[in-house]
């Protein structure tokens, strides 16, 4: 019993030591918060460019989309969300979504596919003449595509156009590549593939060399043979490349704007009317602001919602060595 009670005392802090633990108890919170207010002035510079550059402007954006306004009239009206209902009984709507994601299928396949195909076929260190070819594949990745729209517009030319002359000096018939509607999209499909398409075979190239030969040294001894190698081992290893390039040639095709403006203006019959034109358009030539608003907003789901399921669907696909 006096074991127990010695324990008991000794266990419980007496009046006098509970007087002194206070203050140091009081000094540790004080600390803390000089240091948490210290960590969150750090933070604040970022805060506020967040809040001025990203916050602000989706905000008003999203109060824009839901008003009446027209650059044309000074004041605006909150509407609700009268823009978005006009917008989903709108048949345009519907055509410039269909054009859109056409561009972006025949885009991202156009370009994973062949810059895969030149990554396979210059992928040889030792040879000049391949890296002179990959440098020639790249260099359009580094010119603007205002001026590749420029270019291109002159090699589609109906009557003087490098395209047609080819095809007339071999006995065919000249192609109204932008002024027909079912070859202005494919041609406009072709500028944005012949750009980005280096940049593509760039980084399957350093995807490819970053596979250990061992992998395909203990293949070919199974009796695996180059096909099998590459459906087995290359392509698999080079998942998380691929997911890289679909989802950033997926977002950039969805956004296709310059070479439109330039090269067919939405037409011919509205079969290059993409969605980002058409805001565009809305915009800028009809004076629809609030209109033009609600339908960037649409189109900001559109794309987070399609390229995260690109990602969730990609995921269990995708290897990472190791």
């Amino acid at each position: 019993m006096g074991m127990r009670d010695e324990t008991f005392t000794h266990s419980v802090p007496t009046g006098q030591e509970a007087a002194k633990a206070a203050p140091a108890r009081l000094r540790r919170s004080r600390r803390q918060r000089r240091e948490s207010w210290k960590d969150l002035s750090f933070a604040l510079p970022a805060l506020g460019f967040l809040a001025v550059f990203l916050y602000y402007p989706l905000l008003n954006s999203i109060y824009i989309s839901m008003t009446n306004w027209n650059m044309t009239r000074p004041t605006q009206k909150f509407v609700g969300a009268n823009n978005y209902v006009w917008l989903l009984n709108n048949e345009d709507f519907y055509h410039s979504l269909k054009v859109t994601l056409l561009y972006t299928v025949m885009d991202v396949a156009g370009t994973l596919g062949i810059g895969l195909l030149l990554a396979l076929l210059f992928n040889v260190a030792s040879s000049r003449l391949f890296g002179f070819m990959r440098g020639i594949v790249f260099m359009p990745h580094y010119i603007s595509m205002v001026v590749a729209a420029m270019v291109f517009t002159w090699i589609y030319n109906g009557q003087y156009g490098l395209l047609n002359s080819l095809l007339n000096a071999f006995g065919f018939d000249s192609v109204g590549w932008l002024v027909d509607p079912s070859t202005a999209l494919p041609a406009l499909v072709a500028v944005s593939v012949w750009k980005g398409v280096g940049f593509a075979m760039i980084l399957f190239i350093a995807g490819i060399r970053g596979i250990p030969m061992e992998y395909y040294e203990a293949a070919a001894i199974d009796g695996a043979d180059r096909v099998r190698q590459f459906w087995h081992i290359t392509l698999p290893l080079l998942s998380p490349m691929t997911l890289f390039l679909l989802i950033t040639t997926f977002i950039s095709s969805m956004q296709v704007f310059q070479s439109i403006d330039i090269m067919t203006n939405g037409g011919p019959l509205k079969a290059t009317n993409a969605i980002v034109y058409w805001i565009y358009t809305m915009a800028f030539v009809e004076f629809k602001t609030g209109r033009a608003m609600a339908l960037v907003m649409v189109m900001f789901v559109i794309i987070l919602v399609l390229a995260l399921l690109q990602w969730w669907a990609s995921r269990k696909k995708v290897h990472y060595e190791g």
